[in-house]
Formats: C-alpha cells, structure tokens, sequence
C-alpha cells in the first residue's frame, strides 16, 4: 500500500509491570510529550488530535492527521553586515564567501542576498526553502526527547540481551510504531520499532499484529484481552462494581479507582466474604485495611454500615473463579484478625492514662514533647471555650485526650485514622459524647471543603490545635516560604479562618493569636508573630472569599478596616454588595477615596470636635447638619449589625458631600477655618467607612 502524505501514528512501549500509582501521569506524560513535539516539528497537520493510553505494561498514543514530512520551511537568515560582507570598492570579502559556505550556499553570489536594513545598519539576508523534516527523523528526536524526559519516580538499571545497560522505570521489551499501515524505523532501548505487540499476560496467545495504526485499541481489545484506554478501563471498573454491589453502597475513592485501574488490563469483579464476628472492630479500620493493603472495595448498606461482602478486581476472567475467590479471602482474613487484636488491646488501656506517654514523643526540639504541647492546647481551650460560651471542662478533656490515640496500636499501623480512634476508644472509656467526638473532630477541617467541627466543643479543641501549631511554629521563624509549607501553616490557618467565619464566632481573631502566644511563655525563643499571622490570614481570607464569589473590590472594602472579629464578616460584604447597587454609591465612594486623601496629608489636624460657630459657609453647615442627622441612624443600625442599612443610610449624604466639594475650600488661609473643616471630613469620613472603605470601591 502507498503511503498517505497523513495518516494516524501509533507508538507503544511494551514494558514489564509499571508502578501503579506513577501509571496515569506516566501515561499523560508518553502521550502528550511525542504529540507536543511532532507538532512543534509541523509533522501533524491541522488541530493537535491524539488518544492516550496506558495499561500496566504498555504506555502507548495515537496521533491523527500526521505528515509523512513535514512541509518546506522559507527561511530568511542574516548572513553578514553590509560593512563586513563588501569592501570599500563594494567587492564581496572572504568573510562573507566563507559564511555562505558555513550556511550551505558557496555558489550564492551577492545579487543572490537580499539588502535591508538590520537596525541601525543594513545587512545581507539569504532567503531559502529548506526541506522538511521526515517521520522517521521528527519522530526519533520527539521519542528521545520524550523518554527522557517522564516522570519517573524511580529509574531502574538492567541489562539488554546484548550486554548493554539500560536506566528507565521497568524493562522494555517492544516498540511498535505505525503510520497507517507501515512502520516508522525508529529506535528506544536498543529495540527497533515493529508492528507487533503481546496481548494479556495470560488471557491472549501472546503476540498481536497490529495491522493499522486506526486498529490499534480494537485490536489490542478483541485479539489480546487488553483495554487499552486507562480512563475507559476505569469506567468499566466503576460500572462492574456498582453491578456487583447488588443493592449495596460501594466504598470507592478514586485514588484507590486509579490504583487498581492501573493494577489489570482486562478487569473482572467478583464478590468475597470475611466472618461476622470481624464486624465488631470500627469499620474505618476494616475498610482502610482493604483498601490499603489488599486494594479491595468495600461494601456497605443505605446507611453506611459495613457488610461483611467486598469486592476485588482481577485480572482473570474465568467461568470457575472459586480459586481466585477463596484465594482473596483467605488473604484478607488475617489482616482483619490484626486489625481486631491492635482494636481489643487498645481499648485494654484508657486514654486518660496513654497521656503521660506522650512526654517520649518529641513535638518539634524547640517546641518540647507532645506532651507539653497537649498542655498548651488545653489551657488555650479552656480560655477559648470560655469566651465563646462553650463547656471548658469539657474542652479542657477534650484537648487532654485528642492526641492520645497516636500512641494506640491502631494508629501505629493506620496513622490515616488517628482521631477516628480516639473517638471510639473514648466512647469506650465512658468520656462525654462531645469529648469522643472532639478527638475526631479537632482535626476539621482537613482539606479545602472539608467539613467543620460539628459540636461546640470540637470547634474549641480545633481551634486550639491549630492556633497553637501557628503561633508555636511560626514563633520558631517556621514560617511557609514559596511553594514551601512542611508544617501546613496554609492549612490551619484558613481552618482557623473557616470556623470563625462560617459559625460566626464572636470573638477577636488578634486576641486568640495573643491568648495562644501566652501558652508559650515557658519556652524560650519563641518570637511574638501575631501581626505578622494576622497578615499572612487575610491574604489567605482574600482568597477564601474569591472563591465564595465576592469581588476584589469588595474584599478589599472590607478588609482595609483590618477587623479582629471576623464573625461578620459576610454581612459586611453582602452590604456592601447592596451599595455598590445604589445610585448613590460611585459619587460617596470617589468623594471618600478624597477625603482620605486629604486626611492623610493632614495627619494629627483632624483630632478635634466641630466647632459649629466656624461654620461660615453654607455648604458646609448643610453638609454638618446632614451628618448630624444621619449618624444616630449609622450607629443605631450598626448597633443592631444591620450593615446593610447602615450603608444604604450614608446615600442621604450625596448631595450635600458634592455641594461641599464644589463650594468650600477646605485648606483654607486661616488655621481655625482649615482645623475645623478637616475635623468635619473627619468626622464624616468616620461615618462613611463604619462598615468597610468604601473608597475601594471607586473606579
């Protein structure tokens, strides 16, 4: 068959057992690297189209529309300077026939170049068609290019048949490369490029001719038992669990979907068993056992309780899978049986006297033990759950307990469960209901969108915890730097953020940094950072609110006034909000953005009280009684935390604001004059900005 000027390209590596967990961005990384870099040669013609595929043994794409060569390019390249390429009777010099030369081109003469101006100086330019790139050439440079450029978590050396040795992530055995229906002679590993590849490992006969590039997944599917597609594979996982499941709820992060994703070419779902009596341990136990050591799927009813079913992917299809079944719980069942020993050893000991053990686990060298730390945290509950109302003997138990399960035989195997534990084996050991939980819930929030404590004394204690990391670690001079944030700083921070905002906490965010910073008192060189915090949460509050919806302008109305209590905030910017709407809003807002100019340049003028006796025009005695009148209104709204109304009240002053602009000269020649109509924008702008620097809001 003649080749087509363009066709679909297929390249596949054919490897030994890639690591499952890089598979995916392995996969991405093969598939769109040799795309990239064929189109960035002009071998692909039109919009970039390419599949990508990825299975444990193979990284593979397929390319559309790709040239056999690449069309020619019209180069213009600059050869020499006018000066250096003649002589001063206009006579070519050697220079510029040994350039020509070097360029490829001795036989040009100078009516060959093209004369232009090059800056402030002409030059010579020489104006070529140069040929295209080949496949076979592009292809080689985008495929070393390519390789040596993947994402590999960890480079593996071994040795090639002939002796040779040979770094990349597993073995390769194949390379199969086709356009259309013919093979690209390029190279990778020391293995020329082919048209055939091996099927399933154990369901196909082996080898598979590929007989065009368009065939390659239909017959990798049909012919060698293979889908070759990751996210299609996925999907057939995902719809063969949930059929399997038979009513049940399948437990299936999609981590775990991609781990196993990556674990099998021809996925298959059967139904397993464990006992009963294995039940009786936390389910989060049972399931993160299954998940992480066995990559099971769990199964649980309506609401949410464990079944003693689960589900495995194979990668076996047979009609007779009793072996594999059998096999796979007989696997599990051990794992099960530790995690029931580490659950009935544990609950032998109660929390309260795990305690004193956490003074052999240091915290950080200059922050103490853990023990020191669940000390500090307890005192800054107490004072926490005394400000907001909430139990402090409960918080102050809470606090003492959150971080005993660390110590637990559990949490030594599972540390992903650390909290979960101490909630059951508090429950265990008859502490309150809100204390049990609080061991769980101080960790809230985890992760952006995670959800807050839900009790009063889970608020406290998460509160505490992370007020205390803040302050402990950055008074250390720990402080996140760049991408850098080893402690999670960024973390606790906005969780600190989100529970004083979203459940409207009345309390002062600068006053529970100083609280916090005074459980350190006893710990030398530990620098006082609560301005400093305090800055680094408003930017972190900047974005909280973006993503709430809120638009610069009003964030910044808000967050110029440098409030402490942030448990108004959103009320704050939904008034705000409303005023922009007013008519009103542009002409206040650009008249404050004024006199907050003024007031800067007149710092320590603007002190005193009106005197209304040296009121001596008219606008300013309008613009002074309709302040009067409006500012009980402000207060009283504000009172009432009705910032709504209390903006909209502020539209009253428009006319007279404007009036006083155009008709009073504020610095005034005569100093009693200046002083007074400076303390009356004074007085005026402390009205206007009661609720936010609406200044920021002019264009």
């Amino acid at each position: 068959m003649n080749q087509p000027h363009q066709a679909t390209l297929l390249v596949e590596l054919l490897t030994e057992e890639l690591p499952p967990k890089a598979l995916a961005r392995l996969g991405d990384a093969f598939a769109e690297g040799i795309a990239e870099r064929l189109a960035a040669r002009d071998l692909v013609e039109g919009e970039l189209s390419f599949e990508r595929y990825a299975t444990p043994r193979r990284l593979a794409v397929t390319i559309r529309n790709v040239r056999a060569v690449a069309p020619e390019k019209h180069v213009r390249e600059k050869v020499l300077p006018v000066s250096v390429a003649l002589d001063k009777d206009g006579q070519p010099t050697a220079p510029l026939a040994k350039k020509l030369a070097a360029l490829g081109f001795p036989d040009f003469s100078v009516n060959d170049l093209e004369r232009a101006q090059d800056g402030k100086a002409e030059a010579f330019f020489l104006r070529y068609a140069a040929p295209g790139a080949t496949l076979a050439e592009g292809l080689q440079s985008a495929l070393d290019e390519t390789l040596a450029k993947l994402p590999i978590p960890k480079v593996m050396t071994y040795q090639r048949p002939d002796g040779t040795n040979v770094q990349f992530v597993r073995p390769v055995h194949r390379l199969t490369v086709l356009h259309n229906d013919q093979i690209v002679p390029v190279t990778a590993f020391g293995i020329d490029a082919d048209d055939t590849t091996r099927g399933h490992r154990f369901l196909s006969e082996g080898f598979v001719q590929i007989q065009h590039a368009d065939a390659y997944a239909e017959t990798l599917l049909h012919k060698g038992r293979v889908v070759a597609n990751f996210a299609d594979r996925k999907e057939t996982i995902r719809t063969h669990l949930l059929a399997q499941a038979d009513g049940d709820q399948v437990v299936m992060p999609e981590a775990l979907l991609d781990e196993v994703t990556s674990l099998v070419e021809w996925p298959v779902v059967y139904a397993c068993r464990f006992e009963d009596e294995f039940l009786q341990v936390p389910q989060e136990c049972l399931i993160l056992t299954m998940q992480t050591n066995q990559k099971y799927f769990a199964l649980t009813d309506a609401n949410g309780k464990l079944r003693s079913r689960f589900l495995i992917v194979s990668n076996i299809e047979t009609a007779t899978p009793g072996d594999i079944v059998e096999g796979n719980e007989r696997v599990v069942r051990p794992r099960l049986a530790d995690a029931k020993f580490f659950f009935e050893q544990d609950k032998k000991k109660p929390l309260a006297e795990r305690v004193p053990l956490l003074a052999n686990v240091v915290y950080h060298n200059k922050l103490g033990s853990a023990l020191q730390r669940v000390e500090r945290v307890e005192a800054l509950a107490g004072a926490i759950a005394a400000l907001i109302g909430a139990d402090v003997a409960h918080a102050k138990r809470a606090a003492r307990l959150a971080k005993a399960d660390l110590i637990t035989d559990m949490v030594g195997e599972f540390p992903e469960l650390q909290g979960t534990m101490g909630t059951y084996y508090a429950r265990h050991d008859g502490e309150p209901e809100d204390v049990a939980l609080a061991c769980s819930e101080h960790y809230q929030p985890r992760f952006s969108g995670d959800a807050l404590p839900a009790t009063a004394t889970g608020t406290v204690v998460a509160l505490a915890d992370k007020l205390e990391t803040l302050v402990g670690i950055w008074g250390i001079g720990l402080q996140p730097t760049g991408e850098k944030d080893p402690f999670a700083l960024r973390r606790h921070a906005l969780g600190v953020l989100r529970i004083l905002v979203e459940k409207q906490l009345p309390v002062d965010f600068v006053e529970l940094l100083r609280t916090a910073y005074a459980q350190f008192a006893a710990v030398p060189n530990v620098a006082d950072s609560t301005q400093a915090i305090y800055e680094f949460s408003m930017d972190r509050l900047r974005g909280l609110l973006r993503e709430r919806g809120y638009a610069p302008g009003e964030i910044d109305a808000v967050l110029a006034l440098n409030p402490t209590r942030l448990d108004d905030i959103v009320a704050r910017l939904d008034a705000v909000r409303q005023f922009a709407t007013l008519a009103e809003a542009a002409s206040l807002a650009a008249a404050n953005k004024r006199i907050s100019n003024i007031l800067k340049k007149s710092e320590g003028v603007t002190n005193g009280s009106v005197q209304v006796a040296l009121l001596s025009e008219a606008a300013e005695r309008a613009l002074h009684a309709q302040l009067e009148q409006v500012a009980p209104h402000v207060q009283a709204q504000l009172a009432t935390r009705d910032y709504t109304g209390a903006l909209t009240a502020l539209a009253a002053l428009r006319e007279p604001v404007d009036t006083f602009f155009n008709d009073v000269m504020v610095n005034a020649e005569d100093p009693a004059l200046r002083a007074n109509r400076l303390a009356l924008l004074g007085a005026l702008h402390q009205q206007m900005n009661c609720v936010a620097d609406i200044s920021r809001l002019a264009a």
